[in-house]
């Protein structure tokens, strides 16, 4: 396992759509390895390949039901080639952050909840139904793989206070 390098804005790659995976290889697995210990050391909730200058359609999220617990049991999501297939009218505003954008968050609209579609890790194909947190941390990383940043979904940004959250 490797820490990998999280590229930064002005970063091109962040703002191009990524390649469809096909290869559900040695060499992807590697990646998703990588990418997972890449996200628990940053520290943060999601990573899409892009962010380490990888131009495929790949995310980790980490995600931790209960926030309040710190020795709450975390859930780990793999999904390659990632598809919001539906999504609720109801959106929310929430504060979002972004390993890509270092010193900065922004106030987000967000659908309350999505359904995703895509593959796993092995190339199995998976459906996953979010809400609240965990459906905004899926559209934040989907859109890292079609090249859209958080800053471009809002007006409003600014340098965090050091009691607000980040999203990855």
């Amino acid at each position: 396992m490797a820490k990998l390098e999280i590229v930064t804005i002005p970063e091109q790659i962040l703002h191009r759509k990524a390649h469809k995976v096909t290869d559900f290889g040695k060499e992807f697995q590697t990646l998703v390895t990588d990418m997972i210990e890449t996200l628990r050391e940053a520290p943060g909730v999601g990573l899409a390949a892009p962010q380490v200058g990888i131009p495929s359609r790949l995310i980790v999220v980490e995600y931790t039901v209960d926030e309040e617990n710190e020795d709450a049991p975390k859930k780990l999501y793999v999904v390659a080639n990632p598809e919001i297939v539906d999504a609720s009218d109801e959106t929310v505003s929430g504060v979002e952050g972004c390993l890509s954008i270092i010193g900065l968050v922004g106030e987000v609209d967000r659908h309350q909840s999505v359904v995703v579609k895509g593959q796993n890790r092995f190339g199995k194909p998976v459906k996953i139904k979010a809400t609240g947190w965990l459906a905004r941390i899926f559209q934040h990383e989907t859109d890292h793989v079609d090249g859209i940043l958080f800053t471009d979904r809002t007006d409003k940004v600014w340098q965090p206070r050091e009691d607000e959250v980040s999203i990855d």
